[in-house]
C-alpha cells in the first residue's frame, strides 16, 4: 500500500491540471513513456534491495559503489526532498480546502503538518494504517471515475453525455495541439507525479518479510501506472476536452464539475485532499529516518540517533516538521504561487535519488558478474542498458528544465545546495576523518544500530 500511495499523489490529481493545459492528449503518452523509465528506476531499485536492504535512505547504496561524498550527499539531498515534497502536499491540501471553506490557505497548511507530525511520533503502526486508508480511498475513488467516465461514453448520461467521446482525444487541434515540444516541457511535471515511488527501498529495512514483498511491490508499478495515470487519463480526456482544464486546479475536479456532477466533484476534491495529506504523512515518516541513518553514519548530529520506545526516530521527526512549517510561511505570502514555487525544487531533489539508485546499481551489476559481489535474487531485466537508458532520460528532463522558466529556478538553487553539501562534508572528514562514513564502500555494520533501525 505504501507503494500503491506514492504512485497517487499532487502530482497526477494537481499537477495534471497544468500538464494538460500545456500539452493536451499528448500528455497520456508522456505519462506511458516516463512509465517505463520508472519501471527501469524501480528494478534497477528492487536489484540492490535484494541484495542488500536498508533502512533510511539510499545513501548506504551510493557510499558503497560511488564513494564517501556521494553517500552523503545523496542521504541529505532526498531527506530535502522530502521536506520540500511536505510543503508542496500540504500546500495543495490547504488549496483543496478553500473549495468548501473561505479560510486563509496558511490555516489549514498549518492544522495539517501538525496533525500528521502527531500521528507520526506515535507509532510506525499508525503510519502503516493511516497509508492503507489513504491508498484505499485514492485507489477506489480512481476506479471509481474512471466507471463513471466509461458509463458516460456508453450510455451517454450527465451534461457530457452529448459531447463525450474517444475522438476528444484527437479532435481538438489533435493529439499533440502544442507540438512535440509542448509534450516534452510536461515531462517536468510527469516526473514530478512520479516522486516518491521509491519510498518502498526506505522501507525495506522494517519490512517482516522483504524478500517477498518488495518484488511485489515493484512488479505492479507499471499496471498501477496504466491504471491510474494512463487509464484515468484517458477516460477523463475523452469525456471532457482538454480546453476546458486550468494550470492549479485539479482535472478531476474540474471534469466532475463540467459533467454537472456537483456532488461527484465534492467527493472527489476529498480525495484529492487525502491524496496530498498521504505523501506528507509518507514524508514525515520517511524524513526522520534518512536523518537517523546520517547520523549512524557519523554524517550528521548523532542526537538523531535516539528513538522512543516504541522506535519512533523523534528529534529527527521533529527537526523535519519544523522546516515544513517554512510551507505554512510560503502559504502566507503567495497563497495563489505557493505551490509551482516549490514544486520544482522537490523535482529535482528527488531526481539526484533516481540517478544514484541507476549509477549504483550499474556498479553493482558489473561487480556481481565478475563474481566480486553476491548476485541480487531480484536481478533488474534488459540491465545495464535499461539503466542507462533512464539515466538519459531524467538527464533530458534537467536540461528541459533549463529550458522551462518556471522550472529554471531549482537549477539555480541546485548549485548552492551543493556548496552547502560541499563546505559541510569537509567540515566533518575534518572532525572524524577515520570515520566508516568518509571511506569509500563505508557503511555503518553495527548490530545494535541495524536492530534498532529495524524495530523502528
Amino acid at each position: 500500500m505504501i507503494a500503491i500511495g506514492g504512485a497517487i499523489g499532487t502530482g497526477l490529481f494537481l499537477g495534471a491540471g497544468k500538464g494538460i493545459s500545456k500539452a493536451g492528449p499528448s500528455l497520456i503518452l508522456a505519462y506511458a513513456v516516463a512509465g517505463v523509465v520508472i519501471f527501469f528506476i524501480m528494478r534497477a531499485l528492487g536489484e540492490l534491495l535484494m541484495y542488500r536492504p536498508v533502512s533510511g535512505s539510499f545513501s548506504d547504496y551510493a557510499r558503497e559503489f560511488v564513494g564517501p561524498f556521494a553517500g552523503f550527499v545523496t542521504g541529505w539531498t532526498y531527506w530535502l526532498f522530502w521536506v520540500v515534497t511536505g510543503m508542496t502536499e500540504v500546500t495543495a491540501a490547504a488549496g483543496y480546502m478553500t473549495y468548501w471553506f473561505d479560510i486563509p490557505q496558511w490555516i489549514s497548511a498549518l492544522a495539517f503538518t501538525v496533525v500528521l507530525y502527531g500521528a507520526n511520533l506515535i507509532s510506525v503502526k499508525l503510519f502503516g494504517e493511516l497509508e492503507f486508508w489513504f491508498s484505499m480511498v485514492k485507489v477506489t475513488a480512481i476506479v471509481g471515475m474512471i466507471l463513471i467516465c466509461a458509463g458516460i461514453l456508453t450510455l451517454g448520461f450527465s451534461d457530457a453525455g452529448d459531447t463525450a467521446s474517444v475522438s476528444l482525444l484527437w479532435d481538438d487541434g489533435g493529439f499533440f495541439p502544442q507540438g512535440i515540444g509542448g509534450t516534452l516541457m510536461t515531462l517536468q511535471i510527469v516526473m514530478f507525479a512520479f516522486l516518491a515511488v521509491e519510498l518502498v527501498g526506505v522501507t525495506a529495512g522494517e519490512s517482516k518479510d522483504p524478500e517477498k514483498t518488495l518484488p511485489k511491490a515493484i512488479n505492479t508499478v507499471p499496471w498501477r501506472i496504466a491504471v491510474f495515470y494512463v487509464g484515468a487519463l484517458v477516460m477523463i480526456l475523452s469525456v471532457v476536452s482538454w480546453t476546458t482544464f486550468r494550470p492549479g486546479v485539479s482535472p478531476f475536479v474540474a471534469a466532475f464539475d463540467t459533467m454537472g456532477l456537483q456532488a461527484g466533484a465534492g467527493i472527489v476534491n476529498f480525495v484529492v485532499l487525502t491524496a496530498a495529506l498521504s505523501s506528507c504523512n509518507s514524508g514525515m515518516y520517511s524524513t526522520g529516518r534518512m536523518l537517523r541513518d546520517l547520523a549512524l553514519n557519523s554524517q550528521g548530529p548523532r542526537i538523531f540517533t535516539r528513538l522512543t520506545r516504541s522506535g519512533t526516530p523523534l528529534i529527527g521527526t521533529t527537526f523535519s516538521a519544523a522546516l515544513m512549517l517554512i510551507g505554512v510561511w510560503i502559504n502566507y505570502q503567495w497563497p495563489g504561487e505557493a505551490f509551482h514555487k516549490i514544486v520544482s525544487f522537490a523535482t529535482i531533489s528527488g531526481m539526484w535519488a533516481w540517478i544514484m539508485i541507476l549509477v549504483c546499481q550499474i556498479r553493482y551489476r558489473a561487480k556481481a558478474d565478475r563474481g566480486l559481489l553476491p548476485r541480487s535474487s531480484f536481478r533488474a531485466p534488459g540491465a545495464p542498458w535499461t539503466s542507462w537508458f533512464a539515466l538519459l532520460f531524467i538527464l533530458m528532463v534537467i536540461v528541459l528544465m533549463g529550458i522551462d522558466e518556471d522550472a529554471r529556478i531549482s537549477l539555480y538553487v541546485a548549485p548552492l545546495w551543493a556548496l552547502v553539501m560541499g563546505v559541510t562534508y569537509l567540515v566533518l572528514r575534518a572532525r572524524n576523518p577515520r570515520g566508516a562514513a568518509f571511506a569509500r564502500g563505508g557503511r555503518t555494520d553495527e548490530p545494535s544500530a541495524r536492530k534498532a533501525g529495524v524495530d523502528g
